[in-house]
């Protein structure tokens, strides 16, 4: 026994002084003449695990709690390694042995709170992680962690105080003033947020990550070429599928980009995830007209943009054309979320799930057509549709551009968005022009009345947007700024989430300032509002302004359906003539320039005619609902027929195969 006993200490001796290797060797032979030494089972088992054989250390580490149970380390390290292994339900039951026997065990809390956050069930970390931050208030990783999950689970204050605290005891790391920063933003407080950012990239200046945070910040105050700037900075190092995500979208918010100069970046970004492997589709059903199975994919399927126009086709589909499977992605379901799954046949939740997971699951669906509704922008799931999961794959809807995917058979769109003929070639996705709208809109319930124009009692025109401020660039400044002055006395109602912010507010007023447009002509708001109440402050607004190059789409229906003529500058592809195909379908072509003097000219012409925005005012929401998409009905119908055909051909296609196979 006390040879056993020095052998150990000499190999714990040459374990702690770092070499490594010899200290395994000793270990080794320690269980070579007594196999039931726990202690050096575990010790091995923690090198094993630190040269990257989680499997072998995962058996060594169960020798050792076989032999001692008691010890809480033992079942720790055994997490650890079945964790690496991805045997996580396992692992989080080592950590509750461990827990029972050492309840103050810090580690072990926090490793069960990273589990937890890693399958996104923060709000279940969130205890552990607490625990493991009291347990080890001088570690700022502890900090960290928490914070994370408590931003995560909407808990912001909190989240900030955790940040705060991980900043004051390790200032001189980098990710700590990112995640602060990132929380920062989260809160609305843009300004305070570029500033922790720009302190991260002082201490890392390659830091990629405080790079992409710093691209999100200049992106929502409207400085896309300084967005785009940081989001290749970070792309060069570190070329995330994200952040690659975010360079594309922000592409669209540049004036003066050609659409072939956008379309090429989606392109090259999608050529490396062209499909590898053949699809093929053995004992797929290609019967012509049965009944299809149609899946939607989106993180959005919540209170957002998407699901205004999505739900009304849910509402609307032909269901014995379709049986729908939703796959949601969205990481805090609401209660559009809850009203979304009663209108679908079946609810798939993936936003935990892998690429291969998710796959696995469509495939045992057998989707027949699975549709993207949110191409690049923000938690989507492109890579998904790299896979070629399905017989047909479209994008629709939830992005203006092209996905870039050789995998993706269409873009989902119409004939006015896309004429025939100019835009096809901006698209790696072949365009499935919809007969009329590309959509259709969902006015919300709580929609208060329409109110009389407010000019008549307010003695000026109110100008408005309420698109994202990310919309309202330079270009877009100097071109509302011609129209105030173009109408003496008026004013311009803006209204942004990120308006909170004073120091954006600032920066804002001196770009209106350097055209000559004092601050007692704008109105900033960014308060967060009920959707009336957002809603109700379009009774402040006569006329609605389109940014561009990227179109509002559901500011512009907002403000129609609020009584608010919008003027839209016609550009030259989709992101940049949504306006042009909401107003056309409508019946208000004359809204519509094709010029910025034309622009300032419709606004004029409007604004001189105060009885005519209260004509215009009363009879818009009759219009809306007799126009193509305010028609969710023959919307869906157009969908339904569109998708039949892109079936049928499949079926040739396949069917034409299987002639020339034999």
């Amino acid at each position: 026994m006390s040879s056993s006993r020095h052998a150990l200490e000499k190999a714990l001796e040459l374990h702690r002084s770092g070499r490594v290797s010899e200290a395994a060797a000793h270990y080794r032979q320690i269980l070579k003449a007594d196999p039931r030494q726990a202690d050096a089972l575990y010790l091995l088992g923690l090198i094993v695990l630190e040269q990257k054989d989680a499997e072998q250390a995962a058996a060594l580490f169960s020798q050792a709690c076989g032999l001692r149970p008691e010890v809480a380390n033992y079942h720790l390290g055994h997490a650890r390694a079945l964790r690496a292994t991805g045997h996580t339900e396992q692992a989080q039951r080592a950590l509750e042995l461990a827990l029972a026997r050492q309840p103050d065990l810090a580690d072990a809390h926090q490793l069960l709170g990273n589990i937890l956050k890693a399958q996104r069930r923060y709000a279940e970390a969130v205890p552990s992680l607490r625990e493991a931050a009291r347990l080890t208030p001088r570690d700022p990783v502890a900090w960290l962690n928490l914070g994370v999950a408590y931003l995560e689970s909407s808990r912001a204050e909190e989240a900030l105080d955790a940040f705060r605290r991980a900043v004051d005891l390790a200032p001189e790391r980098p990710d700590a003033w990112n995640v602060l920063g990132h929380a920062l933003f989260t809160c609305g407080q843009a300004t305070e947020a570029r500033e922790k950012f720009e302190r991260a990239l002082k201490l890392n200046p390659s830091y990629p990550a405080a790079h992409d945070n710093l691209g999100r910040v200049a992106r929502a105050q409207g400085e896309p070429t300084e967005a785009l700037r940081e989001f290749r900075l970070a792309v060069e190092v570190a070329p995330q599928p994200a952040t690659q995500s975010n360079l594309l979208f922000a592409l669209n918010f540049v004036p003066g980009l050609s659409p072939s100069a956008v379309a090429e970046e989606h392109f090259r970004w999608g050529a490396p995830h062209a499909l590898a492997r053949p699809a093929t589709w053995a004992g797929h059903d290609f019967e012509y007209d049965r009944t299809l199975r149609v899946g939607f994919v989106s993180p959005d399927f919540v209170h957002h943009a998407v699901s205004f126009f999505f739900e009304p086709l849910l509402r609307e589909r032909p269901r014995e054309e379709w049986e729908v499977f939703c796959y949601s992605a969205a990481l805090q379901p609401d209660a559009v979320t809850k009203r979304l799954m009663g209108y679908s046949d079946h609810w798939r939740e993936i936003a935990s799930l892998s690429d291969e997971a998710a796959e696995a699951l469509v495939r045992q669906d057998k989707i027949d057509i699975l549709i993207d509704l949110a191409g690049h922008s923000a938690n989507n799931r492109l890579l998904l549709f790299a896979r070629r999961v399905a017989p047909i794959q479209a994008t629709w809807l939830g992005y203006p551009n092209t996905t870039g995917l050789a995998a993706m058979d269409y873009r989902i769109t119409d004939g006015i968005s896309d004429p025939i003929g100019k835009t096809d070639t901006l698209y790696a996705e072949k365009l499935l022009r919809l007969p009329r709208a590309f959509s259709s809109y969902l006015p919300p319930l709580e929609s208060p009345p329409v109110n009389p124009a407010p000019s008549a009692s307010a003695g000026f025109i109110t100008f408005g947007s309420f698109n994202q401020l990310a919309k309202v660039n330079a270009e877009v400044v100097a071109l509302w700024s011609r129209v105030l002055h173009a109408v003496p006395g008026s004013r311009l109602f803006l209204r942004s989430p990120i308006l909170l912010d004073a120091g954006t507010v600032e920066r804002l007023t001196e770009r209106f300032g350097q055209h000559g447009i004092g601050p007692e002509r704008l109105l900033f708001s960014g308060d967060r509002l009920s959707v009336a109440e957002h809603l109700r402050a379009y009774h402040k607004v006569d006329i609605a302004l389109d940014p561009f190059p990227y179109n509002g789409t559901t500011t512009t229906c907002e403000a129609l359906w609020m009584g608010a003529p919008v003027v839209t500058l016609q550009g030259a592809s989709h992101v940049s003539r949504v306006g042009t195909s909401l107003l056309t379908h409508l019946g208000a072509s004359e809204w519509i320039a094709d010029s910025e003097e034309a622009y300032v000219a419709i606004a004029q012409t409007l604004a001189a005619a105060p009885s005519r925005l209260t004509e215009i005012r009363a009879n818009l929401r009759q219009r809306i609902m007799q126009s193509p998409w305010g028609d969710a009905a023959r919307f869906a119908r157009d969908m339904a027929q569109a998708l039949r055909q892109v079936w049928v051909e499949r079926c040739r296609q396949k069917d034409i195969s299987s002639t020339q196979r034999k």
